[in-house]
């Protein structure tokens, strides 16, 4: 069994989507052993109570400096012993010891097909306020792998999701979930979790996996 961590920020709306695939076996091979988020009020950790996962917060607001809670998030993150690490929905930016020491086995959805709104500063309702902004026809959801630059790791998977006339930003960010989100996050935990995953480079192969 995969040792899966999910980190997040938020409600957790996508954490919901990939208990929900373990719980119904959409998502195979996979045990969620525990919910980390940097913020300690969240529904998220709520959801993984409620799911019997182990749900913990470190908060920056704790510590001195950024370092000091860089470090003690890595700490608690390796506490798990995971085997893939998924950001659901996690608005801090990734210490580098941990990119570093979880090469590959690190997962990030974005709410936009990368490489367009996306980078610092596009997160959460941001990402589609700007796609309205710019008057694009399509939008949609982008599954990566987490390297040092913000956004600029290998694409898994993406999904397209139309924009609709008199969309608001929050009606849009809820279709984008409903139609791209919550079905690419938990395809890629399913693919990577039963080895049908490969990269090489900056390129994801897609590996045909047999009987």
């Amino acid at each position: 069994m995969l040792r899966v961590v999910v980190l997040v920020s938020g409600g957790g709306t996508n954490l919901q989507a990939i208990i929900d695939g373990v719980k119904k076996k959409t998502i195979t091979n996979v045990e969620l052993v525990g919910v980390l988020s940097n913020n300690k009020t969240v529904k998220s950790l709520e959801r993984a109570q409620n799911a019997g996962i182990p749900a913990v917060s470190v908060s920056p607001k704790d510590f001195e400096d950024r370092a000091a809670f860089q470090k003690a998030f890595l700490e608690k993150v390796d506490e798990f012993s995971p085997d893939l690490i998924v950001l659901a929905g996690f608005l801090v930016s990734v210490p580098q010891d941990m990119v570093h020491k979880y090469s590959n086995r690190i997962i990030n959805i974005h709410p936009s097909l990368i490489p367009s709104f996306c980078g610092v500063g596009y997160y959460g309702l941001k990402v589609h306020e700007r796609v309205l902004e710019r008057g694009v026809k399509v939008t949609g959801a982008t599954v990566h792998f987490v390297t040092e630059g913000m956004d600029e790791g290998p694409i898994i998977a993406q999904k397209p999701v139309a924009v609709e006339e008199g969309d608001t930003p929050e009606v849009l960010q809820r279709r984008v979930m409903e139609q791209a989100e919550w079905i690419i996050l938990p395809q890629a935990i399913d693919d990577f979790a039963n080895g049908r995953l490969a990269v090489t480079g900056n390129t994801v192969r897609h590996i045909k996996v047999t009987d």
